[in-house]
Parts: structure tokens; sequence; C-alpha cells
């Protein structure tokens, strides 16, 4: 994989991730208030940076299964991580976001 391409999708991976993080934690700030609505658009956002970030993995998934070696680095380990992060934060948000919901009788 050409390297410039490869550091396109990784960073793609570690950028998305960190946006869906960040909607998350909006997310929770706006059940907090009690804007159930805000917090659904922001779960809603969450899931659609995490999905930017999947393009990018397959991208990168796709480069290997057709043969072509892609360098793991630690850069590339590093957006992994973020990818992961970001999936879990997302779901521990929503158990949030609804809890807040459910003390707000929502």
């Amino acid at each position: 994989m050409e390297q410039e391409a490869l550091l396109q999708s990784i960073m793609g991976l570690i950028m998305h991730s960190g946006n869906a993080k960040s909607e998350c934690m909006e997310a929770i700030q706006f059940a907090k208030a009690g804007d159930s609505q805000a917090a659904q658009d922001k779960m809603k956002l969450a899931h659609e940076a995490i999905i930017e970030a999947h393009h990018a993995q397959t991208a990168l998934l796709q480069q290997e299964a057709q043969g072509q070696k892609v360098e793991v680095s630690l850069l590339l380990i590093h957006a992994q991580d973020h990818l992961m992060n970001a999936i879990t934060f997302r779901d521990l948000a929503q158990e949030l976001v609804e809890v807040h919901e459910q003390i707000k009788g929502k």
C-alpha cells in the first residue's frame, strides 16, 4: 500500500474515532441536562463518525485481503486502539443517555 494512502487511512481512523468519542461525551452532557433530543442527535452523529472510521479501517483490510502488505506500525496500532475505545465509549454513552432519560421520566 502506498505510504500516503496508508497514512490517510490511519489518520481517518484516529480523526473519526475521536469525533465519535467527543459526540458521545456531548450526548451524555445533554442527557444529564434533560435534553433527550439533543442527546439522541449527538449519539446519531457518534454512530455516523464510527461508520466513517470503519470505512478507513475497511480500506486497510481490503488492501491486506488483496495481498498488498499493510505495514503494521505504532501509529496503526494507535489508530485501531482509538476505534476500539470509541466503540466501547459509544456503547456506554448510549446506556448512560438511556439511564438519564429514565431518571428524568422521558
